[in-house]
């Protein structure tokens, strides 16, 4: 699959932006805050719905426009999937409140699928992206909601029914939070959680079952894509870590059916257990502690844990290894390689290490590259590729005649 075409209209620092990509390696080059980082954020936000940057989507829209009558932004991407043509268009409206200034409106958002309104949650998973930031670091020595959104994130874009279980979990979540604040100000019974213990068990089970399947399969790529990657001089394991057991179970099941019913049921009853021991320290702290949204994914290289000891350069391979992983998954469940996007890739890759990256990138479709300085690139590499020039949120062709 790949991007035609991308339009955008008062996004970030694009007041107006056409683009007509081809199906190859494209190179942007541009000094630091002219736009490339933005350009890799439109496309990813498309696909994705969410910004991985961004805290709010009011952030999307371009400042210049803040004092308009009606704020707006707009996102419009053609794309082939399958040999077949689609068009995703995203609309952010900032509507002023009566009597109010902009800052205190509220943001509606439009979404549409070859011409007909969707709910974002119907477009998640038909265009396939995977994004490597320099903030990717944060996916190996962050928080665990950075790896637990990795895999959500990766799920959410191959699996639909994944998506909307994780969707009404969350919901049982925050209203299962509310209840245990009830119940902890004596404003409510403890009995009253038996119906939300329930929904946990049963969404809980089927995004536990899903990640578990995920972390397996990941597993199995980047047994192959690692040891590459460090010159045979590492080994990588996944293993997830359950709230409900309190273990660390390597993995989860390699086969493709990992996250079938059959396997439910037994998750469901761990967790529904689970959540009857942890019921006192949950009214107690008013906080649900036990679930998926509790979980982590745990990275042993060499039988050591890279997130707690691992170096610098460790954990970007990690993460490199995590993110070409990732890519391999949906090349498997979608029959065809996702569009790359790679901000500044290079910028602390050793040069086998950058080699490496080059000839994985080179079986994608399609892939769109952001970099400062064009001569991290070998001459042969920038010959085979489309370079572009990025200047204050205008992009237009860049001839490799013009780098020695």
């Amino acid at each position: 699959m790949y991007l035609k075409r991308l339009e955008l209209t008062n996004y970030r620092n694009y007041t107006r932006l056409e683009i007509v990509l081809p199906a190859r390696i494209n190179v942007f080059q541009g000094e630091n805050a002219q736009g490339k980082t933005n350009l890799l954020e439109a496309i990813y936000y498309l696909a994705t719905t969410r910004s991985p940057i961004a805290a709010t989507d009011r952030q999307l829209i371009a400042w210049t426009v803040e004092n308009e009558m009606i704020p707006y932004a707009r996102l419009e991407g053609v794309y082939d999937r399958g040999g077949e043509e689609h068009t995703l268009e995203m609309t952010l409206v900032k509507e002023q409140q009566p009597n109010g200034s902009p800052e205190q409106g509220s943001l509606r958002r439009q979404v549409r699928l070859d011409g007909s309104p969707r709910r974002a949650l119907d477009i998640v998973g038909r265009l396939n992206v995977v994004l490597f930031l320099p903030e990717s670091l944060a996916l190996v020595g962050g928080a665990p909601g950075e790896r637990r959104h990795y895999l959500d994130v990766t799920l959410c874009q191959i699996d639909p029914l994944y998506c909307q279980a994780l969707s009404r979990y969350n919901r049982v979540i925050t209203q299962r939070n509310a209840l245990l604040h009830q119940i902890r100000d004596r404003r409510a019974r403890s009995a009253e959680l038996g119906y939300w213990d329930e929904q946990l068990a049963h969404l809980g089970a089927q995004v536990l079952a899903r990640r578990l399947w995920a972390v397996g399969e990941l597993n199995r790529h980047v047994a192959e894509l690692h040891p590459a990657l460090t010159g045979g001089e590492e080994c990588l394991i996944l293993s997830y870590v359950n709230s409900a057991v309190r273990s660390r179970a390597p993995g989860g099941s390699a086969e493709t059916g990992g996250g079938d019913s059959l396997e439910i049921p037994p998750l469901q009853e761990s967790l529904q257990r689970a959540l009857e021991a942890a019921r006192s320290e949950e009214i107690a702290r008013g906080v649900t502690i036990v679930g998926p949204h509790r979980d982590d994914m745990r990275l042993l290289a060499n039988a050591m844990d890279v997130t707690t000891y691992g170096s610098r350069g460790q954990q970007r391979t990690v993460a490199l290894a995590l993110k070409l992983a990732e890519v391999a998954l949906m090349r498997d469940r979608a029959g065809e390689m996702p569009i790359l996007l790679l901000d500044d890739a290079l910028s602390e890759l050793d040069q086998r290490r950058s080699r490496y990256l080059m000839q994985a990138i080179s079986r994608a479709q399609q892939v769109l590259i952001t970099t400062t300085d064009l001569a991290r690139y070998e001459r042969e590499f920038l010959d085979t590729v489309v370079l572009w020039q990025v200047v204050a949120g205008a992009i237009s062709p860049l001839s490799a005649a013009r780098w020695p």
